[in-house]
C-alpha cells in the first residue's frame, strides 16, 4: 500500500481512571493524582511497549440498541458530550467500558440495587474473572454478562473529553474518543497478560520523568495528555474538567517529515 491515507480510520474508545494518593506529590507539579496505565506488548502492531490508558476498537456489537436496557446515561448533564461524540454516541461508552473491563479489570457497571458494582468478596471476584476470561476468549458478551448478572452499565459515570487521530503513516489509524473517570473503590485492576503485560499505578509526574529518562515508552498523544493531568489537584478535579467542558477538542496530529 503505497498511499499511507488508504489505512482505514476505526472507531476507537479509550479510558483515563484516576485516583487519589498521598505520594507522588513534588514542586507542585503532580497534585497527588495516580492514573491507571497499562504496558502493551512489544509484538503488538501497535504502539507495541508502549505505556497506555485502557482502550481499544469500537465493534459493531457496542453499537447494538438493546444496551439501552442496560445502561445508565448519558444523561442531561452530559448532553453536550453525547453531541460531541457524534452519531452512535451510547456504542463509544459501551466500548469504553467493555475494553477497561477486558484490558484492565475495572468493570464500570451498576449492581441490580443501583450501587456502583463492587468486587469485594472472593467469590464475586472470581465470578467477574470468568466472565474477563469468556469476554476476552469470545465466548461470553457484554450484554450476556449484563443480563446474567441484572448490571446497567456506568455511562453517567465516564465524561468525554476529547479525540486523537492516529496520524498517517502508520500501520494502524484509530479515531479515538478519550474518557474520564475516577476507579471504583472496591475495584482491583490487571493486566490480561496477552494485548498488555504489565500494569501500573502511577503519577503523570514519575510516568514523564521516567519516560524522559527512556524507562517508560510513551506515545506522543499519551504525554501531552499527562503533561495536561498533572496539574489536577485531585481525582475530583480531573473528571470534572472533562464533565464541565463546553468544548471537546478534535486533535490530528502529523508525523514530521524530513526536507
Amino acid at each position: 500500500m503505497n498511499d499511507a491515507t488508504e489505512v482505514p480510520i476505526r472507531p476507537a474508545s479509550s479510558v483515563v481512571l484516576a485516583r487519589d494518593t498521598d505520594s507522588g506529590i513534588s514542586a507542585g507539579i503532580s497534585a497527588g493524582i495516580e492514573l491507571f496505565m497499562l504496558e502493551r506488548t512489544s509484538a503488538a502492531v501497535f504502539a507495541g511497549g508502549m505505556h497506555v490508558f485502557p482502550g481499544g476498537r469500537v465493534d459493531d456489537a457496542d453499537h447494538d440498541p438493546e444496551y439501552q436496557q442496560f445502561a445508565v446515561g448519558p444523561d442531561l448533564a452530559q448532553r453536550a458530550q453525547a453531541a460531541a461524540v457524534g452519531e452512535n454516541a451510547l456504542g463509544f461508552w459501551i466500548a469504553a467500558i467493555r475494553e477497561c473491563f477486558e484490558e484492565a479489570g475495572f468493570l464500570l457497571a451498576y449492581d441490580a440495587e443501583g450501587r456502583m458494582l463492587e468486587l469485594a468478596d472472593e467469590v464475586t471476584v472470581a465470578r467477574f474473572v470468568a466472565h474477563r476470561a469468556a469476554l476476552n476468549d469470545g465466548t461470553l458478551t457484554m450484554l450476556q454478562m449484563c443480563r446474567m448478572e441484572q448490571l446497567k452499565l456506568a455511562i453517567d459515570h465516564l465524561h468525554y473529553y476529547h479525540t486523537w487521530i492516529t496520524p498517517p503513516g502508520r500501520p494502524r489509524r484509530f479515531n479515538t474518543r478519550f474518557f474520564l473517570a475516577s476507579v471504583p473503590a472496591t475495584q482491583e485492576g490487571i493486566h490480561d497478560n496477552m494485548e498488555t503485560v504489565s500494569s501500573h499505578w502511577i503519577t503523570p509526574a514519575d510516568a514523564l520523568a521516567r519516560h524522559a529518562d527512556g524507562k517508560f515508552g510513551l506515545m506522543p498523544v499519551t504525554k501531552t495528555q499527562l503533561q495536561a493531568f498533572a496539574v489536577a489537584r485531585d481525582s475530583n478535579a480531573l473528571v470534572d474538567m472533562a464533565r464541565t467542558a463546553k468544548q471537546f477538542p478534535v486533535y490530528r496530529p502529523m508525523v514530521p517529515t524530513d526536507n
